[in-house]
């Protein structure tokens, strides 16, 4: 255990992302090309998350919503920006691909807790913020468990479970039911929209119904 928590779990981020970059190479650039047709430029989705110890770093995705915007020039609810096939993506978790890259790099690991926006630093608590004590995943123990179907609540709690309790038969567990939960497609969606509501609205909400 303390061997796989210090030194194997690095390893097999290391040799997975590589044999997994190699493999999947012509799948990339098949899917970078339609991601140019189908939304546009840029192809890529790039998003500055905090990682290990809450260090920022530049997180990879392909792109699946369009940059649709109103009458006064403001980016359009998810949900109408939000294509066919954007949503073919996301579900298949097509999307998340190119984040091997930041596997390889030592920003992320194959499991973790889900990198999630800096703009929620500032809110969390201490078992907030204990899923920084370890690299962020493409997926994790949350997203096997339900992914966006969550609350926060319990997204958070089950990301602390993992911190506590992560070894290498849990992580490939999780791999393992990563892999059914995007052949079911379960747990896109949060509530009929297409993305988690706001973290930080989240927490303002309860701070207001608390006071009343």
């Amino acid at each position: 255990m303390t061997f796989y928590r210090q030194y194997g779990k690095r390893l097999l981020d290391c040799t997975a992302a590589a044999l997994g970059l190699l493999a999947i190479s012509p799948l990339l650039c098949v899917l970078a090309l339609l991601v140019r047709w189908r939304l546009g430029s840029p192809v890529f989705f790039i998003h500055t998350r905090p990682g290990l110890n809450a260090r920022p770093f530049s997180m990879i995705k392909f792109r699946s919503m369009t940059n649709a915007t109103d009458d006064k020039g403001l980016l359009l609810p998810n949900a109408e920006r939000m294509t066919r096939f954007g949503l073919f993506l996301r579900s298949t978790s097509l999307d998340e691909l190119p984040e091997l890259v930041n596997v390889l790099k030592g920003d992320m690991s194959l499991v973790g807790p889900r990198p999630l926006l800096m703009d929620y630093l500032p809110f969390y608590e201490d078992i907030h913020s204990r899923r920084h004590t370890i690299r962020p995943g493409i997926t994790g123990w949350a997203q096997v468990m339900g992914r966006n179907a969550l609350d926060w609540d319990t997204k958070f709690n089950l990301d602390a479970w993992y911190v506590d309790h992560f070894g290498f038969l849990l992580d490939i567990r999780i791999l393992f039911l990563t892999a059914w939960k995007v052949f079911k497609r379960e747990g896109i969606s949060h509530q009929g929209d297409v993305a988690m509501p706001r973290f930080d609205e989240y927490v303002l909400s309860k701070r207001r119904t608390s006071e009343e």
